[in-house]
C-alpha cells in the first residue's frame, strides 16, 4: 500500500473546502437573511471544483487503466487502494459534508442552504483524484 504522507495536499483541500463549507453553513443556519447568498455561492464554488476535479481524477484514471485494472469504487471511494487513514481522512471529509448539508438544509427549509447537496461532489472528487494519483490498484493481464 502507498504511505499515508503521499497526497497530503488532496487531502489538507478537502478539509480545507470542507472547513470552509461548514463553517458558512452554520452561520446561514443561525442568520439565513444576511449569510444564505454567501453559504450557496460556496456550496456552488465546491460544487464546480468538484465538477473538475472529478473529471481529472477519470482522465489520470483512465490513463492508468493501460497498466492497471481500476474499478469506480476503489477508485473514487477507495475501496481496497488506498491506506486507512488515508480513507478515513478523505471519505470523513466527504461525510462531514453530507451531515451539514442534511441538518443545515432540514432547519432551514426551502432557503439557500439547499445547494449544500452539490457540495458531496467536492468530496468524492477528491477522493478520485487521491485514487487515480496514489491509489494501489491490480495489475492488469497482458492478453497472450
Amino acid at each position: 500500500m502507498t504511505e499515508p504522507a503521499q497526497g497530503s495536499a488532496i487531502i489538507t483541500v478537502s478539509w480545507i473546502g470542507t472547513g470552509i463549507y461548514v463553517v458558512t453553513s452554520a452561520i446561514a443556519t443561525v442568520s439565513p437573511d444576511g449569510f444564505g447568498v454567501p453559504a450557496a455561492s460556496v456550496s456552488l464554488i465546491l460544487f464546480f471544483l468538484g465538477c473538475g476535479v472529478f473529471f481529472w481524477a477519470y482522465l489520470i484514471a483512465v490513463q492508468r487503466s493501460r497498466t492497471d485494472l481500476i474499478g469506480i469504487g476503489g477508485l473514487y471511494f477507495l475501496q481496497g487502494t488506498a491506506p486507512r487513514a488515508v480513507q478515513i481522512r478523505l471519505l470523513g471529509s466527504l461525510a462531514v459534508q453530507v451531515v451539514v448539508a442534511i441538518v443545515t438544509s432540514s432547519v432551514r427549509l426551502y432557503s439557500p442552504l439547499a445547494f449544500g447537496f452539490l457540495v458531496p461532489v467536492f468530496g468524492i472528487g477528491m477522493c478520485g483524484l487521491w485514487g487515480a494519483r496514489y491509489g494501489t490498484f491490480e495489475p492488469r493481464s497482458v492478453a497472450e
